[in-house]
This record gives C-alpha cells, sequence and structure tokens, in this order.
C-alpha cells in the first residue's frame, strides 16, 4: 500500500515568539522598524495589532505604532513583514511611546487606526 505524503499547509501556525522582533519594511524594502508585541482579541483570538517600532537610535526616541495585522504581509523570501506604506505616512501615523500606551478600550480608536490604514476593522470581518 502506497502512502500519500501530506500536502503542505499554507497557513501552518507560528509561535508569537517568532513573529516579535521580525524586521518590517516596505514595498521599496526600506526599513519600517520591527514587531514589539502582538495585540490579541481575547474573545475572538484574532490578532487585532501588530505594535511596530519605528525612528530612534539604539531604541532612544523611538515611536511605536499599532498597525492592523491585516496590513501586513508576510515574505517568505526574506523572512519579513511588508507593510505597504511609505516612512512619511507611518511617520504621520498615529502613534505612541513605550511608556504611554493608548487603552485601545474604545470602538472609535480602534476604528481610527484601521481606517488609517485602510483596512478593515478585525472584528467585522
Amino acid at each position: 500500500m502506497t502512502q500519500i505524503p501530506p500536502s503542505s499547509f499554507q497557513n501552518t501556525p507560528i509561535k508569537a515568539s517568532n513573529v516579535i522582533g521580525k524586521d518590517v519594511v516596505n514595498s521599496m524594502q526600506e526599513n519600517l522598524g520591527d514587531i514589539k508585541e502582538l495585540m490579541l482579541d481575547p474573545v475572538s483570538g484574532k490578532i487585532a495589532y501588530a505594535v511596530l517600532s519605528f525612528g530612534g537610535f539604539l531604541g532612544l526616541g523611538e515611536k511605536l505604532f499599532a498597525v492592523p495585522f491585516s496590513a501586513l504581509t508576510y515574505s517568505h523570501v526574506n523572512d519579513e513583514y511588508v507593510l505597504d506604506v511609505s516612512k512619511d505616512i507611518l511617520g504621520k501615523a498615529p502613534g505612541f511611546d513605550s511608556s504611554n500606551w493608548p487603552t485601545m478600550a474604545t470602538e472609535e480608536w480602534n476604528r481610527d487606526i484601521y481606517k488609517y490604514y485602510e483596512k478593515r476593522p478585525y472584528w467585522e470581518i
């Protein structure tokens, strides 16, 4: 009896720790920073945001951005995430510093972030 090898599953789950620290570039391969944290919706289990660090030098003066996870595309070739925005657009995005995180508990704040990146809110999908 011949065994059929299992097919490759395209959506193989990975650990969050494998995503945290990954580089983020834009479509022009400009470095936009790296992923510092993942924010999960505790009810649906969906990833709401990747918290991206951008700017600064050696961790000083960096700004954090909540980026809808759906705005990121994983590149298998370079083992990085691609965010299709320019450095200027990211720099003007609503951001925060590491000692002053937004509450993220209001629907308005969440809608504003998804609207900025032109993505449909994860809770509506």
